[in-house]
């Protein structure tokens, strides 16, 4: 039972974890799109 637990709270981390480095990135991309854009603009 206790393995069992310990085996989701697991996986769940591990999906966490690759979801929000995807989401990081992408943060990453649109900051600097919007950087650029401003910097266009001026």
């Amino acid at each position: 039972m206790t393995r069992k637990i310990i085996l989701a709270v697991t996986v769940s981390v591990m999906a966490l974890t690759a979801t929000a480095c995807n989401t990081v990135r992408g943060l990453g991309q649109d900051l600097e799109s919007v950087a650029d854009d401003a910097d266009e603009a001026i």
